[in-house]
């Protein structure tokens, strides 16, 4: 990488499959630029969400390394690696992931109870993102009584809580009108003003052109 000085990400000789199926990566390399929007692009089943997915350590491939803000990933404990994914990065979900029995301020909460952190310590700056973000509805509403548009501001806001230095988002203006993919968008890019890593996976042209780096992916045959 050329254009970029420092890296967020670098994935070296990746080798990852599922069971009867051609395996998606072998020797797989790639570097993420940091402090930028990175758009990861291509067909439906070349692999988009589950390179997503090892990035981020929910999924771990058969052989090669993975390093995540410095930190090699694939060195850790799953209990190291769970903790370093709850206080260092955030993970948008295609579908929100939200609890439908949880307020939205408890949503937004919830990252405090797998860093182990006071969630009182947060609920000033839960709020503060809820607004800054443009969700109108009242702390106290749940997930099922605002819009799709609505929820996935929430999920953005539960992924930044903790300031993470990356952002993971699997296809987050997939299911959102060109409104709402707009604001979601704007709240992605001026992240990366404040020196946050933004790795987006996305068929959304919209989104690659936003991005500053795209990586590309091919489907397997």
């Amino acid at each position: 990488m050329t254009e970029f000085e420092e890296t967020a990400v670098v994935l070296e000789h990746i080798r990852f499959g599922y069971r009867k199926r051609a395996p998606l990566f072998t020797d797989f390399d790639m570097s993420i630029p940091k402090g930028k929007m990175t758009a990861i692009t291509g067909p439906s089943g070349c692999g988009k969400s589950t390179l997503l997915y090892i990035i981020a350590g929910l999924l771990r491939p058969y052989a090669g390394s993975i390093t995540v803000d410095g930190v090699e990933i694939l060195n850790m404990t799953d209990r190291e690696c769970s903790r370093f994914r709850a206080t260092q990065t955030g993970f948008v979900f295609q579908d929100f992931v939200l609890d439908p029995n949880r307020s939205i301020l408890d949503a937004v909460l919830e990252p405090c109870i797998y860093a182990n952190y006071d969630e009182n310590s947060f609920k000033a700056r839960a709020r503060h993102l809820l607004d800054s973000f443009g969700v109108l509805a009242p702390e106290t509403a749940t997930p099922l009584e605002i819009s799709g548009g609505q929820a996935q501001r929430v999920a953005l806001a539960r992924a930044v809580l903790l300031d993470p230095s990356v952002i993971f988002a699997d296809e987050p203006t997939g299911n959102l009108d060109k409104d709402s993919a707009k604001i979601v968008l704007d709240v992605l890019h001026d992240l990366t003003t404040q020196g946050t890593s933004v790795i987006v996976v996305t068929h959304d042209d919209r989104v690659a052109e936003r991005a500053d780096h795209v990586v590309g992916l091919e489907r397997v045959t």
